[in-house]
């Protein structure tokens, strides 16, 4: 973000929406490989032009890798059984479809909850990873502490439990930092003032998610900077004393192979 609005001559900014995950466009382009409904490539890269694609990284990785991240970015509790499944199944075939991964997870996962496909956290979990989606979300997180002008807003739209805990860690510790130093030896005066105040959150009301079922899992929440100036060694600093990239720098640790 930075970057982009650095080529572009804005040193600052008043506001900024985040709409995070994969958007409806993507999920309803078969090619794109996001949909477990339907068939097409097993693809799920936002960038095309780079990167594994979501069949090739499960051609290659183990059954621990990829119970790791099912488990991790899926909160799937099958996830064994799942990465085991994948293992097995590349023995005989590929797994070349997104049909052929969503009919694979939902032989193994035989309880459904109410109105989810039963690959669906499995999905998640893959592109997730496939595409650093948590990562570029810290970074996200620590370009706006360093852009956002003293009362400048900005709005976060997740979709998933993993990304609205990182947003909502963002928002709690940046209003209230004095917390994360309070055991320390340090003078009332000298303790970190707050960089954000939380405007709350928002969840779609019952007519919006029966008329777009899509919704039904977002959460929006809104902060607003306040006049205090950042730490002097800056955003990316507090960000990690904060650990919002706690989540996203595990991923790291995994055993993924070089792109």
């Amino acid at each position: 973000m930075q970057s982009a609005l650095a080529n572009l001559g804005v040193e600052s900014i008043d506001g900024v929406m985040l709409d995070l995950g994969v958007s409806s466009p993507q999920i309803d382009e078969a090619q794109r490989g996001f949909s477990f409904m339907r068939e097409g490539p097993l693809d799920m890269r936002m960038d095309t032009s780079r990167g594994l694609t979501a069949a090739q990284w499960l051609a290659q990785a183990g059954v621990d890798e990829i119970r790791e991240v099912i488990a991790k970015y899926g909160e799937e509790r099958f996830a064994f059984q799942i990465a085991k499944a994948v293992v097995d199944r590349r023995e005989s075939r590929p797994l070349c479809t997104t049909l052929d991964l969503a009919e694979l997870v939902a032989s193994v996962v035989r309880t459904r909850e109410k109105g989810q496909h039963p690959a669906t956290r499995t999905f998640q979990a893959v592109r997730i990873y496939i595409n650093e989606e948590l990562e570029e979300l810290a970074r996200a997180l620590e370009a706006i502490l360093t852009l956002l002008n003293p009362g400048g807003r900005f709005a976060v739209i997740s979709f998933h439990s993993l990304e609205d805990r990182m947003v909502k860690q963002c928002i709690a510790s940046a209003s209230r930092p004095a917390e994360a130093t309070a055991r320390l030896p340090i003078p009332e005066k000298d303790m970190p003032k707050p960089l954000l105040r939380s405007l709350g959150k928002v969840l779609p009301s019952k007519e919006e998610t029966e008329s777009n079922p899509r919704a039904r899992s977002a959460v929006l929440r809104v902060a607003q900077r306040t006049t205090t100036a950042l730490p002097p060694e800056g955003a990316a600093s507090f960000v990690k004393e904060l650990r919002l990239q706690a989540g996203a720098q595990k991923s790291a640790n995994l055993s993924r192979r070089k792109r």
